[in-house]
């Protein structure tokens, strides 16, 4: 059952909340855009899929956005809250610096998405997409 966004006050989650619900969503828009782009064989999406999700790229994204000003106040805020957030465990494959900024892309995607504000949600993963595939 899915509670509404009146009902769930997303602007007080914890921003590791926030980035587990970004982590789903964006892994979901990230397996539609290789699906949509023909990438069919299941070894070729992990492949592709690691472009976007890994936490260099969401970290390189997030710095992206911020240094072209493209993020309100409030977003600002969500990324700042993520950024900072204590996870508690270490990170995989990366240091903590690129894991943290990693976590900030997440929870502003996160955020967007329990808020219900799925045009600039999808803005963003579009502008992610455009930027991955520039440098890739």
């Amino acid at each position: 059952m899915k509670m509404s966004a009146n009902q769930l006050d997303v602007k007080q989650l914890k921003s590791l909340a926030l980035a587990y619900m970004g982590d789903a969503v964006y892994e979901k828009y990230v397996r539609e855009h290789l699906i949509y782009q023909g990438t069919v064989q299941p070894q070729q999406l992990h492949k592709a899929a690691v472009r976007f999700v890994s936490a260099v790229s969401q970290a390189n994204v997030l710095k992206y956005w911020l240094g072209a000003d493209l993020l309100t106040e409030e977003e600002l805020g969500v990324v700042r809250r993520g950024r900072n957030a204590k996870s508690g465990s270490n990170p995989k494959n990366t240091d903590i610096g690129t894991y943290r900024y990693s976590t900030a892309f997440e929870a502003l995607l996160g955020y967007h998405y329990l808020l219900g504000n799925i045009d600039r949600l999808e803005q963003l993963v579009h502008l992610a997409f455009q930027f991955v595939e520039e440098r890739s």
